[in-house]
């Protein structure tokens, strides 16, 4: 994941300049002593590790959409949880550094304010000292194509896959997804683990909600075939559900075999004249609901051949006791 940060800077107070634009956000006038300002870099055009970039043209769109957006704490979506609001963006580029993709590198940078507080002063201190520094956006684009053929993966699918060098030797480029035009900024986060190594963003499939309705809402887009973009939870929480699917078709396919070679023992014993290796292979191939009721058929028909009598049942009653005879 790449990483969103903090900017480190000597400078926490605002400037009149930055209270006139944080005024804008604001229901009173603040002094400089009363606001912590400090920052960040929330995006850029390099090459992340979901193999996803954005144009330079997108930055400078996200950097209008971001205005006024509040900062939370790993994408909660709780008003308990809004840290600190963006007052104002201008994006950066360095002449001297190439992204992978041969741009120049560019990022874009937010000023965000936080009032000081008794509330805050834990955050304040984290930021000033570094624990508090990684961080990932939240936002929508309207394209989004394959860097090789140029395809609107939005309208239909390539046959590139993302990370996959394609061209001759010594010239092959990676395969990334462009993504260009955004369409809407929803928010930013603190975050432990942020999707981009210098400037984290997190694709966001739509805006954040409760994971489990995001779920719904991402099935509901897979079966009509479409493109979905997911956040790193919306990821994780989908490889949860993969692996516990996996678990359950398992269990359901050691069940089957069971049944299976249960129904293959009954044939037998019920002298059917069907070879074992031919009800085999019928069993395998039928609906597990006609398999088992095959089971119960051939179980009845297994206790008309040879009833069950339970281990300690008796066998005849002794005839000076009175007592019971038990074989075991």
């Amino acid at each position: 994941m790449r990483e969103g940060y903090v900017i480190k800077s000597a400078q926490s107070a605002a400037s009149p300049e930055e209270l006139r634009q944080i005024g804008r956000y604001t229901r009173r006038e603040f002094s400089p002593e009363e606001l912590y300002v400090f920052s960040v870099v929330l995006c850029d055009n390099e090459i992340d590790r979901d193999f996803e970039r954005f144009t330079i043209p997108a930055l400078h769109r996200l950097g209008e959409l971001f205005l006024g957006k509040t900062g939370l704490f790993d994408h909660s979506m709780k008003s308990g949880d809004q840290t600190a609001r963006i007052f104002s963006t201008h994006v950066e580029t360095d002449p001297q550094k190439t992204t992978q993709a041969g741009e120049p590198y560019t990022r874009l940078v937010a000023r965000a304010y936080l009032p000081k507080s008794e509330k805050n002063a834990d955050l304040i201190l984290e930021l000033e000292s570094g624990i508090k520094k990684e961080v990932s956006v939240g936002c929508a684009v309207g394209k989004s194509t394959c860097s090789v053929c140029g395809a609107d993966k939005i309208k239909q699918a390539c046959g590139h896959v993302k990370g996959r060098g394609y061209g001759g030797a010594g010239q092959k480029k990676i395969c990334c997804t462009v993504l260009d035009e955004p369409a809407d900024a929803y928010e930013w986060s603190f975050v432990a683990v942020p999707a981009q190594r210098a400037a984290g963003v997190i694709k966001a499939f739509g805006p954040k909600k409760e994971e489990k309705e995001a779920m719904v809402e991402i099935r509901k887009s897979l079966r009509a075939g479409e493109p979905v973009m997911l956040t790193a939870a919306q990821a994780e929480e989908l490889e949860k559900q993969l692996e516990r699917l996996e678990a359950l078709a398992e269990s359901g396919r050691q069940y089957r075999e069971s049944v299976s070679k249960n129904v293959v023992r009954l044939c037998a014993l019920g002298k059917a004249g069907i070879p074992a290796e031919v009800m085999g292979r019928a069993a395998q191939s039928m609906p597990l609901e006609d398999l088992l009721a095959l089971e119960k058929a051939l179980n009845q028909q297994a206790e008309g051949i040879l009833p069950l009598r339970p281990q300690l049942m008796p066998e005849h009653p002794a005839a000076d006791s009175g007592n019971d005879v038990f074989r075991i």
